[in-house]
């Protein structure tokens, strides 16, 4: 389940809730119990990036990396080992 942040419009409290996505917002301010707590927008807690997660973790023996260092994209820099630069 997501965590959301919710801010209220009137006391300026700062709230966060683990709800189920499909679940109706908050309204009510728990601090000032006002019904003028809104969703903020925020960032997600993590960012799949580079030869994906899915290569290195839950693999055992020889099979831990299984992107070869020939089949990632040319980098630029130089820096990146195939990362995904930029």
């Amino acid at each position: 389940m997501p965590i959301y942040e919710y801010e209220c419009q009137a006391c300026g409290h700062e709230h966060e809730a683990l709800q189920k996505m499909n679940a109706e917002p908050l309204v009510v301010c728990p601090a000032c119990s006002r019904p003028e707590l809104h969703k903020k927008i925020s960032a997600a807690g993590f960012r799949l990036k580079g030869g994906g997660w899915y290569e290195t973790d839950f693999k055992s023996g020889s099979k831990k990396n299984v992107a070869s260092e020939s089949a990632a994209p040319a980098c630029a820099s130089g820096g990146c080992n195939g990362g995904g630069c930029g």
